[in-house]
């Protein structure tokens, strides 16, 4: 929207929700149509398809990285509190499964920490029970 202020133009702009172009993983943006005002206002160009920034690979783990825990978990072994959290679940009961969260939650400072770490442990335990 274009406001007349005194000798010259002043773009006053107008911001709407939109829920395709709004957040990560969304639908793509729909294309300019050429005009100077409107949704889809804009000049229209080509879009280039851009290379994978670190900063979104950012967190995915790699195959080297996981090969190299693997190694470490085989040789070093559990800590003292997760042999504690395995020995609780292997028990099996629900109050036991809450306090191995309650443990890992103690030891790692954040829920979502001791939820996976909890996570972590109950495979190692179907694992040895598959391995028996």
């Amino acid at each position: 929207i274009l406001a007349q202020g005194g000798t010259h133009k002043i773009a006053l702009h107008c911001y709407h929700k939109h829920s395709e172009a709004m957040g990560k993983g969304q639908a793509a943006k729909p294309e300019p149509t050429g005009m100077a005002a409107g949704l889809n206002k804009g000049f229209i160009v080509t879009r280039r398809e851009m290379k994978m920034k670190p900063s979104s690979r950012r967190g995915r783990k790699s195959g080297r990285v996981a090969l190299v825990r693997g190694v470490v978990r085989e040789v070093v072994g559990f800590a003292p509190y997760e042999r504690r959290m395995i020995e609780l679940i292997k028990i099996g009961s629900a109050s036991t499964f809450k306090r191995s969260l309650k443990l890992a939650k103690k030891r790692l400072g954040t829920h979502r920490r001791g939820k996976k770490k909890r996570d972590e442990m109950s495979e190692a335990v179907s694992a040895m029970r598959r391995k028996a």
